[in-house]
């Protein structure tokens, strides 16, 4: 089985693919990965539409993939991150983090915990 690493976004309305994929090349800076290491973006399903989005999962060769709510509340509990303003306005502690873990799978961990543009938030998670 191939090693999925995964890449968490939350964003807000309209954030620019630019500002997105700029984020997603800085956090897996951080932890010594290149975009070629990535599985793909892991986005919330309420992101639906969110153009940015899409445009930076193609600028970034990699699928866009949103995780249903059931998926990031079973992974909500591995998150590092809990925002109150975050749980207010979504239900879940961290978008960015959550969509990671979610999307690496359930025996996933958090290699980068969520950082934060001006308009994105990014995780980096890989499977066990």
């Amino acid at each position: 089985m191939n090693r999925i690493v995964a890449a968490g976004l939350g964003c807000r309305r309209h954030c620019s693919a630019e500002e997105i994929a700029a984020l997603v090349r800085q956090a897996l800076a951080q932890v010594d990965l290149a975009p070629g290491d990535l599985t793909g973006l892991f986005a919330p399903a309420f992101k639906q539409g969110e153009s940015g989005l899409a445009a930076a999962a193609l600028a970034l060769g990699v699928p866009l993939v949103l995780m249903p709510d059931a998926a990031l509340k079973g992974a909500e509990p591995r998150a590092l991150t809990r925002s109150e303003r975050v749980v207010a306005l979504t239900g879940l502690g961290s978008v960015a983090e959550t969509a990671a873990l979610a999307g690496a799978g359930e025996r996933s961990r958090l290699l980068q915990a969520r950082l934060a543009s001006a308009n994105a938030t990014c995780a980096i998670a890989v499977s066990e």
